[in-house]
């Protein structure tokens, strides 16, 4: 486990200490992001006229709804990945069974052409014993 790391951020324009096991650089990120937040409801008229308790209240529960949006993109991001995984195996095991009938078709023309073979070795044969027996010279 990673050591417990202890830094100073500027959250909304006062310092502020941050601990955990995670990077200063995804410490500091958070902290970026909470900044970002607040920048963005300073901008609306009728949250700068609430009550620091009430803006509060508003950047945790956009805080909030932000995670949870993020949480349902995640949970269909993760059955999009189980849907491709199962239509990936499904290809996989269609390219074995391709794979399979074309080994199986691949011994059965080497077999025909083997048959080939010994047939037209059996019309020479058959074809010279005609030519010794007389049978077919006259035309």
């Amino acid at each position: 486990m990673s050591e417990k790391k202890v830094i100073k951020v500027l959250i909304a324009d006062k310092v502020m200490t941050m601990s955990g096991y995670e990077s200063e650089e995804y410490m500091q990120k958070v902290a970026a992001y909470i900044n970002d937040k607040i920048d963005e409801y300073k901008a609306v008229t009728s949250f700068k006229r609430a009550t620091p308790d009430i803006q509060h209240r508003l950047l945790e529960i956009n805080i909030a709804d932000d995670y949870f949006k993020a949480q349902t993109r995640v949970d269909e991001l993760e059955e999009e990945i189980k849907i491709k995984n199962n239509e990936l195996d499904d290809i996989k095991h269609d390219s074995v069974n391709k794979a399979m009938i074309a080994d199986e078709m691949k011994k059965k023309l080497d077999q025909a052409l083997k048959d080939l073979r010994e047939s037209e070795k059996k019309v020479v044969e058959l074809q010279t014993e005609l030519k010794v027996r007389g049978v077919g010279n006259k035309r």
